[in-house]
């Protein structure tokens, strides 16, 4: 199976991801995690696409696409939970030019943009090993306030309020036209990501059922 998991930047796709792999046993790829690696390794890619992660901007579909490409040969045949991909129709398109008939799921998770903002501004990461908290959510770090790896906790650049009003009107612009796409395919299943974790992946789950 291929999974896509859709929704506005803080709608708890990292969260769920992490749950639907282990129940579905899927490999989890996270463009956003990709990229941010390449820019603490420094690689060209890295530096290229820094200067759109900073400003909330999104990063060219030809770099996504290149990147996705690139995944999809080295584990040829196997599940995948695309998470916060494609962001666009033409990342869309390119997508189902590379899975030449593999069989496609989309979930769509749908939070109100007040929510959005409560969420992100609260949210933080480790420094060391990328794990996010998020108290507005009930996901809190060890007492001491570090990672449970001992890593520095901080915010993220992209989680800054002035980055997230630019990231949701990013995303009204540019991505909404995504599950449009999809609807038209009738692949599209949208599911309530308001509530805990938990109540989220139970609707995840009954969505894929």
């Amino acid at each position: 199976m291929i999974l896509i998991l859709l929704g506005a930047p803080g709608a708890g796709k990292g969260t769920q991801a992490e749950m639907v792999i282990k129940e579905f046993d899927l490999r989890h790829l996270s463009t956003g995690d990709l990229l941010r690696t390449a820019v603490s390794n420094g690689t060209n890619l890295g530096k290229l696409a820094k200067g759109f992660m900073d400003s909330g901007k999104l990063v060219p579909d030809d770099v996504i696409i290149g990147i996705i490409s690139d995944y999809m040969k080295e584990h040829p045949g196997e599940g995948v939970l695309f998470d916060g991909f494609p962001r666009t129709v033409a990342q869309a398109v390119g997508l189902e030019e590379l899975l030449q008939g593999d069989e496609l799921k989309v979930v769509s998770l749908v939070v109100e943009d007040e929510q959005v903002i409560k969420r992100l501004s609260a949210r933080r990461s480790c420094r060391k090993c990328g794990k996010i908290y998020n108290p507005a959510l009930g996901i809190n770090p060890a007492e001491d306030g570090k990672c449970f790896c001992g890593g520095e906790i901080y915010q993220r650049d992209d989680d800054k309020a002035k980055t997230i009003a630019n990231r949701l009107n990013v995303y009204h612009s540019q991505t909404e036209p995504v599950i449009e796409f999809y609807r038209g395919k009738k692949l599209l299943v949208e599911v309530n990501g308001t509530g805990s974790p938990n109540e989220v992946f139970d609707r995840v789950k009954n969505a894929l059922s």
